[in-house]
């Protein structure tokens, strides 16, 4: 299986990125190779620093002479720059040169990138961008988290169909809860939109709709897919983030505030330090395009190689799983099911 990577997109490209690569081929076994995308000199000595031999037959480089930068605007840079990271690795994937891309770079001109020259499967209009956030009491998807601001209501329960399928094929989830996020749980809550959206949802055959969740309840893990537009969804993500954050420092705080306290910290380590690892986005690695027609997992702006390293391990099980089939098998069976009605 041959992954490829953008070594030039995020805030640490590409020593961290490239270390993350190099973790992941100790980790994820013999069968997995890399093929990272980006300035050969620059990749190279990235390469050299994280300890990959010059001869390794695994990680191979394709040189990429220009960068997306974060402030390029989207649709032109891909027109414009031909030669970037991301439009020459996707490229790659489209021709088959890899099973799957992962990139730290702009989300933008991915979600673009991928639309155009990826393409969507059938039934999608354009790819979601699903992140795995931990929860309370279990790890749930929000989608769409960014990608697309303005929706239709077949849109959101597209979103719910593909954030099922990746639950069950990638997380191991027998039957996904499905829910759609609003001010409230009646059906008669929201805009026209959502309104419309939950009768969409709860008609479906294909998912286990619950109904209607408030934001209240999204952290404490209510549902395993949490479906809303990508407005919506990126101030969930920010919030929750900001949030998760902001109690950990009041945690530590309280608990490094005198000699006492210190003590008692003592006692709780292994529980902080598991509270902390369970709060940490860079265990779930990335978050997936859901509905692209090849995987293409895109990694926080910020990402070290840890998460790199786990961004590399989700696109590798995106491919095991045959993700992108069984979200197209899913969706036609929707279409046909509508058109028998």
């Amino acid at each position: 299986m041959k992954i490829i990577l953008d070594a030039m997109g995020g805030d640490n490209a590409p020593e961290e990125i490239v270390k993350g690569a190099a973790q992941a081929l100790a980790a994820y076994g013999p069968e997995l190779s890399i093929l990272a995308v980006g300035d050969e000199e620059k990749v190279r000595a990235a390469a050299q620093k994280a300890g990959i031999r010059p001869d390794e037959p695994r990680f191979e480089i394709v040189h990429a002479s220009q960068v997306i930068e974060m402030c390029d605007e989207p649709a032109q840079a891909i027109r414009r720059k031909k030669d970037s990271s991301i439009v020459v690795g996707l490229n790659l994937l489209k021709e088959g040169k890899g099973d799957a891309f992962v990139s730290a770079g702009s989300t933008g001109a991915l979600h673009v990138g991928a639309s155009l020259i990826i393409r969507t499967v059938p039934g999608v209009k354009r790819p979601a961008l699903a992140t795995i956030i931990p929860g309370s009491k279990k790890p749930y998807m929000l989608m769409d988290s960014g990608a697309n601001v303005e929706c239709r209501a077949s849109m959101l329960e597209a979103f719910g169909v593909m954030g099922s399928a990746y639950m069950n094929r990638v997380m191991g989830i027998p039957t996904p809860d499905v829910a759609l996020v609003n001010n409230g749980a009646e059906e008669s809550k929201g805009t026209p939109l959502y309104r419309e959206a939950h009768q969409l949802l709860k008609a479906n055959p294909h998912i286990h709709f619950i109904g209607n969740i408030e934001p209240r309840d999204v952290p404490a893990g209510g549902a395993d897919v949490v479906v809303c537009d990508g407005f919506t969804g990126n101030v969930i993500l920010k919030l929750t983030e900001g949030l998760a954050k902001s109690l950990m420092g009041m945690v530590k705080g309280v608990f490094y505030k005198n000699t006492l306290t210190k003590l008692s910290a003592l006692m709780v380590k292994g529980g902080l330090s598991e509270l902390k690892k369970s709060l940490d986005s860079e265990e779930y690695g990335g978050a997936p395009l859901l509905g692209t027609a090849k995987p293409v997992i895109k990694a926080h702006g910020s990402s070290k190689a840890r998460a790199i390293q786990n961004a590399i391990r989700q696109a590798k099980t995106c491919v095991e799983t045959d993700l992108c089939g069984t979200m197209a098998k899913a969706l036609a069976s929707q279409e046909e099911a509508g058109s028998e009605e």
